[in-house]
């Protein structure tokens, strides 16, 4: 005996099976400029710079990888070195946003929207024209070539986003959790510490990944405050390392500095996905 397929569950069906095309179509878009690179990266120097370009390497070779550990003072350097202004950058923003958007969430005071707005302002002027003024004072004051000076300007770049996430991730927190530990003897700073941090981790997470990800991929300012080899970052090595004979492009070095270069943010995001997702919307959505 035979059932008829309802009109509905067809329906239902190709939504799920448009859905799932969609789905693989957006991910072979996303992966296939990552795949090339990789493919690039194990060619050897020769086949990576042939014209036209073969897609698939003739023969496997780690020549590239070879050539981009081994450059100037080393790959292990360049990478400690971004590490180092990561870090350094993560922790100021984390130290900033979190109180500045715990104090424009919770208390009340003359102009602080108008504050608010001003702060979140910042993100639509060009950091690129802050740049030649912050070398100038750095360089005054010893910060220039160090990455703690470098640091510095990648907070001032992150902090604005991280503020605006922070402020509306304490808003997404009832007041009424808050007053119940004023009820049982909190004070502000213990409330903050004990209560409040716990319960927006996502958007302190949220935050970490994208001062890490602005740090790690930007290359004006530490091409500007870092003029010592062993000091550079690893967006610097990957222009350095692209130069070959003569002043041409080598292509396969360079797809393996990026085939390196992208390991650590893939690796953090996976680790925190969760935390990345749920920080999104609790940020955004008040």
């Amino acid at each position: 005996m035979s059932v008829a397929v309802q009109p509905s569950q067809k329906r239902t069906s190709f939504k799920r099976l448009a859905f799932n095309v969609a789905c693989i179509l957006i991910c072979t878009v996303m992966l296939a400029p990552l795949l090339m690179s990789l493919s690039a990266s194990l060619k050897s120097p020769s086949e990576a710079n042939l014209v036209p370009p073969t897609y698939l390497p003739s023969v496997y070779s780690l020549a590239n990888y070879a050539k981009v550990f081994n450059y100037q003072v080393g790959l292990v350097t360049y990478v400690w070195n971004s590490l180092a202004a990561a870090g350094l950058s993560i922790a100021m923003c984390l130290m900033l946003s979190v109180p500045a958007g715990y104090g424009l969430a919770r208390y009340n005071f003359r102009f602080k929207e108008a504050w608010f707005l001003f702060l979140v302002a910042t993100m639509m002027l060009p950091f690129q024209a802050l740049l030649i003024p912050l070398y100038l004072m750095f360089a005054k004051i010893g910060l220039a070539n160090s990455h703690i000076g470098l640091a510095l300007v990648h907070t001032v770049i992150q902090l604005p986003f991280s503020i605006y996430i922070m402020r509306n991730s304490f808003e997404g927190v009832p007041k009424e959790i808050e007053d119940a530990s004023y009820v049982d003897g909190c004070r502000s700073f213990t409330s903050l510490r004990r209560v409040m941090l716990p319960l927006v981790m996502p958007g302190v997470v949220t935050v970490a990944l994208f001062a890490f990800i602005n740090s790690w991929n930007e290359f004006l300012a530490a091409l500007i405050f870092l003029n010592n080899e062993k000091a550079f970052t690893v967006p610097i090595l990957l222009v350095s390392v692209r130069t070959g004979i003569q002043g041409a492009v080598d292509w396969g070095a360079l797809q393996a500095g990026v085939m390196l270069s992208v390991v650590p943010c893939i690796a953090i995001y996976l680790l925190l996905q969760r935390y990345y997702v749920s920080g999104l919307l609790s940020g955004a959505v008040k």
